[in-house]
């Protein structure tokens, strides 16, 4: 009896340490997993930030634009519709990118509403594991945002009063009376435009 119970354990022993092995053979794939969702994650938080940065800078140039031509309605919708200024927030997508330790690449992005896309690479790459190449890969991903107007008015007619503006019906229900010899208090940046993400990959 002895000797079968030594036999058993014997025979158990490299059992065991197979299913140790095994067992240590996952704890590293999920921690080459964690590694790189980890640098993806850093990747996308970079990409919709800087994406996000561009299209602010730009939002408070359109509506500093408003404001210098709010006497003028006839040039508002062109404003609206992202005219009227330079499209220079690429170079504020790349100094936030920067920050968060990755390169971007940014341009315009066509479509319904003006905006930005960009597109950036980790600096620092996934790093060692025991899936081979990642100590050299690094994560991309891309988003893209978009510049909405918030408010719409009446164009004003060839024989409109030049004494009285169109007023202005915004996405909160707020409405903007706007008086040509009272302009004290007009709608802040927020108020005229929207700045949300429209489209985000990663790989």
């Amino acid at each position: 009896m002895r000797r079968r119970k030594h036999g058993d354990a014997g025979q158990a022993f490299p059992i065991y340490i197979t299913v140790v092995a095994g067992l240590l053979l996952l704890a590293f794939a999920y921690l080459a997993v964690g590694q790189a969702a980890a640098n993806r994650n850093g990747a996308q938080t970079a990409a919709d930030a800087a994406a996000l940065a561009a299209a602010l800078d730009t939002r408070d140039a359109l509506a500093d634009e408003w404001v210098e031509n709010v006497l003028d309605p006839n040039k508002w919708q062109a404003i609206f519709d992202g005219g009227g200024v330079p499209f220079l927030g690429c170079e504020r997508a790349n100094a936030l990118a920067a920050q968060n330790d990755a390169s971007a690449d940014c341009g315009t992005a066509p479509g319904l509403h003006p905006g930005y896309t960009v597109e950036v690479e980790t600096i620092k790459p996934v790093g060692d594991s025991i899936i081979p190449g990642t100590e050299t890969m690094h994560s991309t991903a891309t988003a893209t945002a978009v510049i909405e107007p918030l408010c719409t008015f009446e164009p004003p007619g060839e024989d409109a009063d030049e004494n009285v503006l169109p007023k202005l019906s915004c996405d909160d229900d707020r409405e903007w009376i706007l008086k040509p010899d009272d302009l004290t208090v007009l709608p802040k940046p927020e108020d005229l435009f929207d700045v949300h993400l429209a489209d985000v990959t990663s790989e």
